[in-house]
C-alpha cells in the first residue's frame, strides 16, 4: 500500500471476501479511481466464526493476489471491513474536568476514553467509539467543543464492541498472508458514509443495510449519529424460508429468489402462473405457485420491516425520519421493493447506491460499505498512519513481504 494515494480495503462477509484497491486524489480525496477488485467465495467463516482457519486464509490470500496481479500493486498493508452478529452497540456517557480554561483535543481523547471505564468489556474489544453530542458546563447539543471555554466536558457517544477471539483471529488470519491491519471498520458506521449526504444527517435519516445474517440500522439526527442496533434477521432467512416452503435445497432455492422472488402490495390484482422447477434444476420436475413464492417472501419482509420499525419506536422516529429510509447491500435488491417498503416502512424508501464514477463496477449497492471504509480511512485514519510511520514499521513491512513471498 501506498501512504500517498492508494487505499486497500479488505471487505469480509460470510459468504464472499473481496479485496478493492482504491488510487485516491492527493489534493481533492472526494475524487477516487479503482484499481482492481478481487473476489473470492468463501465458505470457511459462518455468522463471523471462523469454521476452518487454513481455508478462510486461502480465501483472503488468493483475493488478494487476484487484487495485487490485476492492479499492479503490491498490498502491504489494508484497512478491514466486516460485519458481525456479534458486534454489539452500547450508549455511553462521561463527565471530565476541563485541564486548563479551554476544550483542548487531549481533553476529547480523554473523555471518550474513559467513557469506556464503565462498560464490562470482559472477552470483548471496542472497535469504534462515536459521539453523539458533547455538552459543556451544561450546554448540550454541541458537535465539536474543542478550543470552546468550559469548565467541563461530557460526552455520549456509541461504543461498538465486539467479542475478543473473533476479532483477533480475523486479525491472525490476515497478518498470516503477509497484510498489516491498518484499522478496522464496522459496516453499521462504513455505509452511511457514503450513501448519507450531510443535509440528510442533519434533518433525520436511517440508513439500513440488509445483509446475509443481519439487519444493521443507523440512525443520524443534527448531523450525529444517535442509534444504531443489528438484527439477527437478513436475506439469507428469505432463502431458508423458500428452501422449506417449497421443499428444495438451498442452492435451489437461492436460485429461485434471485430470479422470481418478488414483493407486490396489490398481489390478489396479479394473474398467477406456475414455475417449472426443471429450468432451475435437473432433480426437480414439478412446478409451484409464483403466488405462493410471492407470500413466502412477503412474510419474512413483514418480519425485518416490522423490527426495524420497533427500534425506531424506541428512539421515538417511527415514520417521523423525513429525510427518507436509505436501504443498501443485496436485501434490497428483490424486485418491487421500494413501493412495498415505503407502505410497510411509512416513510420515504430510496436504494443507496455507489458513485457512478466507476459504474462498471460500482453500480451495485453490495459496494457501499467498501466505499465508506475507504472515506473513513481517508478522512481519519491515512493521517495517523503517516505520523506512526518510522523504521519499525518499515521493518515489520518487510517482515510481511517475507511470509508473503515464502512457500504455504
Amino acid at each position: 500500500m501506498s501512504y500517498n494515494d492508494t487505499i486497500t480495503i479488505i471487505d469480509i462477509w460470510s459468504s464472499k471476501i473481496r479485496t478493492v484497491i482504491w488510487k485516491t486524489d492527493t489534493v481533492n480525496k472526494d475524487n477516487f479511481h479503482i484499481l482492481w477488485i478481487g473476489i473470492c467465495n468463501s465458505n470457511a467463516i459462518r455468522k463471523w466464526n471462523i469454521l476452518d482457519m487454513d481455508e478462510f486464509k486461502a480465501n483472503v490470500d488468493k483475493s488478494l493476489e487476484e487484487a495485487e496481479k490485476m492492479s499492479g500493486t503490491p498490498i502491504s498493508g489494508a484497512f478491514l471491513s466486516f460485519n458481525s452478529s456479534a458486534i454489539d452497540v452500547i450508549d455511553c456517557k462521561w463527565i471530565i474536568s476541563v485541564s486548563w480554561e479551554e476544550v483542548t483535543r487531549d481533553d476529547i481523547e480523554r473523555v471518550l476514553d474513559m467513557a469506556k471505564w464503565w462498560v464490562d468489556l470482559n472477552n470483548k474489544e471496542v472497535l469504534k467509539i462515536i459521539p453523539q453530542m458533547y455538552c459543556i458546563d451544561g450546554q448540550d447539543m454541541i458537535k465539536n467543543p474543542a478550543w470552546m471555554l468550559a469548565r467541563k466536558l461530557e460526552v455520549r457517544a456509541n461504543m461498538f464492541i465486539v467479542w475478543v477471539n473473533i476479532i483477533n483471529n480475523i486479525k491472525k488470519a490476515i497478518e498470516w498472508v503477509g497484510i498489516e491491519v491498518l484499522d478496522i471498520y464496522p459496516n453499521l458506521i462504513a455505509s452511511p458514509e457514503w450513501v448519507l449526504s450531510r443535509r440528510q444527517k442533519e434533518l433525520w435519516v436511517v440508513c439500513i443495510d440488509i445483509w446475509s445474517a443481519t439487519t444493521w440500522v443507523t440512525v443520524y439526527e443534527e448531523g450525529s449519529l444517535i442509534h444504531s442496533a443489528v438484527l439477527p434477521l437478513g436475506w439469507d432467512s428469505v432463502t431458508s424460508d423458500i428452501a422449506l416452503g417449497l421443499r428444495v435445497s438451498i442452492d435451489v432455492a437461492e436460485k429461485i429468489k434471485l430470479q422470481h422472488a418478488e414483493l407486490l402490495l396489490n398481489a390478489e390484482d396479479e394473474k398467477d402462473y406456475e414455475i417449472d422447477l426443471s429450468t432451475l434444476s435437473e432433480n426437480e420436475e414439478w412446478s409451484f405457485s409464483k403466488n405462493y413464492l410471492r407470500r413466502i417472501d412477503e412474510a419474512r419482509y413483514d418480519e425485518i420491516f416490522y423490527f426495524i420499525r420497533e427500534e425506531l419506536k424506541r428512539i421515538w422516529k417511527d415514520w417521523m425520519l423525513p429525510e427518507w429510509a436509505v436501504f443498501v447491500w443485496g436485501g434490497c435488491k428483490i424486485k418491487w421493493f421500494v413501493p412495498y417498503a415505503k407502505e410497510k416502512m411509512r416513510l420515504p424508501v430510496m436504494i443507496g447506491l455507489p458513485s457512478e464514477q466507476d459504474q462498471v463496477v460500482l453500480n451495485d449497492p453490495v459496494f457501499v460499505p467498501a466505499i465508506g471504509t475507504m472515506i473513513l480511512a481517508n478522512n481519519y485514519s491515512i493521517a495517523n498512519i503517516k505520523k506512526s510511520f518510522n523504521f519499525k514499521s518499515i521493518g515489520k513491512s518487510f517482515t510481511n513481504l517475507f511470509h508473503k513471498i515464502s512457500p504455504k
